[in-house]
């Protein structure tokens, strides 16, 4: 006899984003592989951490006797007004924002579901979600054992992606009474923009039936349209009466600051009690990264100039890859879908008009991971990228349009992007061949 599992860990299965570098790693025949499955971005850090990253033995340092202490749950000091300085940085006010730090957005991710929604099956309130949304939602959901619906967005032949229309998201919320909605402004997946007059139509439905508004801002400031930043800290009392005391965002250090392996995020609300109670459930991991912490705490002290002239950077930097990444693979493959590059670092791509009937794209990621080579160069190489099924929440008998999607992150140097158009197409022809 063995001990069982419980079932949560029987069903567990690899997040989409991780799945094909996992089965890509059992490979043996030497192919290479670039890896846009997943958003781990290869850009430097800002200077000021940099230099407090190459410099933890300084005088200044509190590394420099070799001891690493807890920190407070809450996180330094310095560090949550860093959190606080990029938000005012992009024009919004950060008066009466209580900040807590966390192992990067993901903890931020967990303690909102646990604190705002109940376990399935009790008189407590479901995560409502906009799909296609950042699949770790659904993975924290499915872990605490709180439940979630969603409502979705359809990615239309132009590569925009719809918002859906909000008749029917009130619809959604009076029959099903969520606890709180959760926004990513900057799409994770999608690419999609939410702009600033879309979040304020969102946050009257959140005042309107009583639920949190969560704002994952993991992305703010890339964004490629004419606009202005888009955030829920833009969104005030003046202008929709009774949001305060029902704002959450999800900060981190990973994605605009070039820095996801020091596992830094923030939880940043207006609510008092959220905050202090959310503190009080992350004792039980005691604190985040006290090194990651330090590191990020530079950033309390760049000026509001020099981080606006960084994001313009950042900005460039991307939107030049999107672009080319576009207009390259929509000239190897006609008829196939990509999203628009209005936002974050992703492109979903979606091959329903081209591929022959059954096309399955996680068996797709699975060949491209564990079989399909291209030779670029000399070299044997393949292509990872993370199928989209599982950025959808649909109900068994439904079409999940994610069967024939894939997001590609901008993760890769100039040099190897500008291979995936190549890369993608090919491997597509190839395992289409396969199938006949």
């Amino acid at each position: 006899m063995k001990p069982k599992m419980s079932a949560h860990f029987e069903a567990r299965t690899p997040s989409a984003i991780r799945l094909a570098q996992i089965e890509f790693a059992k490979r043996t025949d030497g192919t290479k592989a670039i890896n846009t499955a997943i958003g781990n971005v290869s850009l430097p850090m800002h200077p000021a951490m940099r230099e407090r990253m190459f410099n933890l033995n300084s005088k200044n340092s509190p590394f420099k006797d070799g001891v690493v202490k807890y920190t407070a749950t809450v996180g330094l000091e310095e560090t949550n007004k860093a959190f606080l300085n990029i938000i005012s940085s992009s024009g919004f006010n950060t008066d009466g924002l209580f900040s807590q730090i966390t192992d990067g957005g993901s903890q931020g991710m967990e303690l909102v579901v646990v604190g705002v929604c109940g376990p399935a099956g009790s008189q407590e309130k479901p995560l409502l979600l906009i799909d296609a949304a950042y699949t770790n939602y659904k993975a924290m959901a499915e872990r605490t054992g709180r439940p979630i619906i969603s409502v979705s967005r359809h990615l239309e032949e132009t590569g925009k992606f719809s918002m859906p229309d909000l008749d029917e998201v009130n619809r959604l919320i009076e029959k099903n009474k969520p606890g709180a909605m959760v926004v990513i402004p900057y799409d994770n997946p999608t690419g999609h923009f939410i702009d600033q007059q879309t979040l304020i139509e969102l946050a009257k439905l959140c005042t309107n039936n009583n639920m949190w508004m969560i704002s994952d801002e993991a992305y703010r400031e890339l964004f490629y349209v004419n606009s202005k930043p888009a955030s829920i800290w833009g969104v005030t009392e003046e202008i929709v009466p009774g949001i305060t005391g029902r704002r959450i965002s999800i900060e981190t250090t990973s994605k605009v600051w070039n820095a996801c392996g020091l596992r830094t995020g923030a939880l940043v609300t207006d609510n008092k009690d959220f905050h202090e109670r959310s503190v009080a459930e992350a004792t039980a991991s005691l604190c985040s990264n006290a090194i990651g912490q330090y590191i990020f705490g530079a950033m309390a002290h760049v000026s509001l100039e020099e981080l606006k002239h960084w994001y313009t950077k950042q900005r460039t930097y991307y939107f030049e890859m999107l672009a080319a990444f576009t207009e390259d693979l929509k000239s190897r493959l006609p008829g196939i879908i990509i999203s628009s590059p209005d936002a974050s670092i992703y492109s979903v791509v979606d091959v329903r008009n081209i591929a022959k009937p059954g096309f399955d794209a996680l068996d797709f990621v699975l060949w491209c991971a564990t079989q399909g080579k291209v030779n670029v160069n000399g070299i044997n190489t393949t292509l990872l990228v993370s199928p989209m099924a599982g950025f959808y929440n649909v109900g068994k008998g439904e079409r999940n349009p994610g069967k024939t999607q894939m997001r590609i992150a901008y993760v890769e140097s100039p040099e190897n992007m500008k291979k995936v158009p190549l890369l993608f197409a090919k491997l597509f022809n190839q395992y289409e061949k396969k199938r006949d």
